[in-house]
């Protein structure tokens, strides 16, 4: 296991810039997740760690070694890509021992590492099967496999579930997660689903347009999102936003919303009165009774199992709620939607900053 650490990483393609000054440390046996939409850079930045694109400035560090000039082997990491790239011709067991045998690892020490891996993964009635005969998460696992056998110091995951249905990648998931536990090794998993980010990862690393927004735990960044745009992205369905101005001052804060509603917010939000900003409201924030009720038309009622989602009409603006199963909106009736001033969340219109 090791560290892994980003000082000032930049990355450009001639005059265009996709890594800006990208600064990042990874503990010894951390879990973090880099997210955000496409081309916002985290695939780039995850293959200048690995050495599969060169870096135009900055530094990369495993356990505490500059690893700019080293080639990907040298820096003996592990990455597990969204495609499986197996060995159609080769079985499980020699796809998950082949790296090791191109390195002249001893025979019996392939089938033994190759043995406790596939313990891990639940493979072992699989070995010699080819991959045209297994599942799309039994591919995946093999894949996994492959980078475990060769003890690496780091893994690195590229969107490895995109190719899985969805129940595959809930499965999939707890299984990468129940590895983690396992073997401790410090990974770094790239995705653009926030859901996967939350549930697999110690720390989340929110990346914009090459930039990072924020680092923090999954529920610093649900509770306590920087800017509004993560704020909008951690989360799902999506975070509502409405624009009003700021009124009331001491311990009894609004905001008043353009069709001239108010909306209380927490007496501790650092908001100026007359200051111009966007409310953050969560869609699993307006089900229960607040200092507020706002209310407008259904739109849209979709029903999930145990929960319903809302989409209603306020103001002229699309919003949604989720509710109890058994709530009793429909499509073209009045939906009330109770607001608390302690889960309303504050941004500056103008900088997008928290307040």
């Amino acid at each position: 296991m090791a560290s892994v650490g980003l000082r000032d990483v930049r990355k450009s393609y001639g005059a265009l810039q996709v890594v800006h000054d990208v600064s990042l440390s990874v503990d010894d046996g951390d879990f973090i997740a880099l997210v955000g939409p496409s081309g916002c850079g985290k695939s780039t930045l995850l293959r200048m760690i690995a050495g599969l694109e060169d870096i135009t400035d900055g530094e990369v560090m495993i356990g505490g070694t500059v690893v700019n000039a080293m080639t990907p082997r040298e820096r003996n990491i592990a990455m597990v890509f969204q495609s499986y790239a197996l060995y159609p011709h080769m079985s499980v067991g020699e796809n998950m021992g082949f790296n090791l045998k191109l390195a002249g690892v001893a025979k019996p020490d392939i089938a033994k590492r190759v043995n406790e891996a596939a313990r891990m993964l639940a493979l072992e009635d699989l070995l010699d099967r080819k991959p045209s005969q297994l599942s799309g998460g039994q591919r995946q696992r093999v894949a996994m496999g492959r980078a475990i056998v060769r003890d690496p110091a780091v893994f690195l995951f590229d969107e490895p579930l995109s190719n899985l249905d969805a129940k595959l990648r809930v499965q999939m998931r707890t299984e990468i997660k129940t590895l983690h536990q396992k073997v401790g090794t410090t990974s770094i998993y790239v995705t653009h689903d926030q859901i996967e980010a939350m549930t697999l990862a110690d720390r989340i690393v929110v990346l914009n347009a090459g930039r990072i927004e924020q680092v923090g735990t999954p529920m610093e960044l649900y509770r306590n999102p920087a800017n509004i745009f993560v704020a909008g992205f951690i989360g799902s369905p999506a975070m509502n936003f409405l624009t009003g101005t700021v009124e009331g001052e001491g311990g009894a804060p609004v905001v008043r919303l353009p069709a001239g509603e108010i909306i209380a917010i927490s007496p501790n939000c650092r908001a100026r009165r007359g200051q111009s900003v966007k409310i953050g409201l969560r869609p699993e924030h307006l089900t229960a009774g607040g200092d507020e009720t706002i209310v407008g038309e259904t739109l849209l009622v979709e029903p999930t199992g145990a929960q319903t989602h809302v989409l209603f009409l306020y103001s002229g603006q699309p919003m949604t709620a989720i509710v109890d199963s058994d709530h009793p909106a429909r499509h073209g009736t009045p939906f009330r939607a109770g607001v608390d001033r302690h889960l309303v969340h504050v941004f500056d219109s103008e900088s997008g900053r928290s307040l």
